[in-house]
């Protein structure tokens, strides 16, 4: 078989990172995406970098009950992509995405599909399939999304250590292909006081804490009021004080992203989403 590259493209981490990039939040409902453009520029890319022609993109995303929704069909419809879904979880994190993206990569190492992986991900979970995949003779490279420095974004240490090689996509794929949504109507309102302890001492964890919650909150907040439909607007007080899945995700990545990655307990997820219902009062 002639020797060929093969792409792998975890979309949640391709849209939540470019959006970081664009509008300062992982929110990606409030960018907008010339998909055939930016597919044809990951393309290129993987060819310049392995040297060899590209089998195909594999492009992995979630959707509601698995049923791939108008965009998701366009891209399917691609010349040599290959649509590949996982499902929404309850908080609207993908499920099974990361297990399709794993089987595919040794699977497709053990048969020889390709000589070289593109991956663009940065998912820690992926670790051990990129090193089965090594195993059967595959050359394995990282693609990351850059950040608004032009470095790698959210890559994890330890599949940085497994592959062969980290590289990012070009700048100006993201910037010619990526747009922020703009609708007028958002007014910022003013940081709360922070939290103090009895007899009026302030921890200075619990005052960032306090800060980045509001940080993140009117990021989200006004990246979705930008892009937002009537419709949008429409389910989102529908469901209060429930928060769309969408809309959460978001919230729960940022503060976490902003509080170096770590994971975000009860306690703080609830002073989030109530930050949320009482900026959304505000405006």
């Amino acid at each position: 078989m002639r020797p060929r590259c093969s792409l792998y493209v975890d979309v949640g981490y391709l849209l939540s990172a470019t959006a970081v990039r664009v509008t300062g939040t992982s929110f990606r409902n409030g960018i907008q995406v010339d998909y055939e453009s930016l597919i044809d520029a990951l393309v290129q890319q993987a060819e310049a970098l392995s040297g060899l022609p590209v089998l195909r993109v594999h492009w992995y995303d979630s959707a509601r009950d698995g049923v791939p929704d108008n965009q998701q069909q366009f891209i399917g419809e691609l010349s040599n992509v290959k649509l590949r879904l996982g499902r929404f979880g309850r908080e609207g994190q993908q499920k099974g995405v990361d297990l399709r993206i794993g089987l595919d990569l040794v699977t497709h190492a053990r048969n020889g599909a390709a000589d070289v992986f593109i991956l663009v991900s940065g998912d820690d979970d992926l670790t051990e399939a990129v090193e089965e995949a090594q195993v059967h003779g595959v050359q394995v490279i990282l693609l990351a999304v850059p950040d608004a420095t032009d470095k790698p974004h959210a890559i994890s240490r330890h599949l940085i250590r497994a592959a062969d090689g980290l590289k990012t996509i070009f700048p100006e794929t993201i910037d010619q292909t990526v747009t922020k949504i703009e609708v007028q109507g958002w007014r910022p309102r003013p940081k709360p006081a922070p939290l103090l302890e009895p007899g009026g001492t302030m921890f200075e964890d619990q005052a960032d804490l306090t800060e980045q919650i509001d940080s993140v909150v009117s990021n989200v907040l006004a990246t979705f009021r930008r892009s937002a439909t009537a419709e949008a607007l429409t389910e989102l007080v529908a469901g209060r004080p429930s928060i769309p899945r969408d809309i959460d995700k978001a919230l729960l990545t940022d503060l976490s992203d902003r509080r170096g990655g770590i994971d975000l307990n009860e306690l703080v997820r609830h002073k989030l989403r109530t930050k949320f219902w009482e900026k959304y009062d505000e405006a």
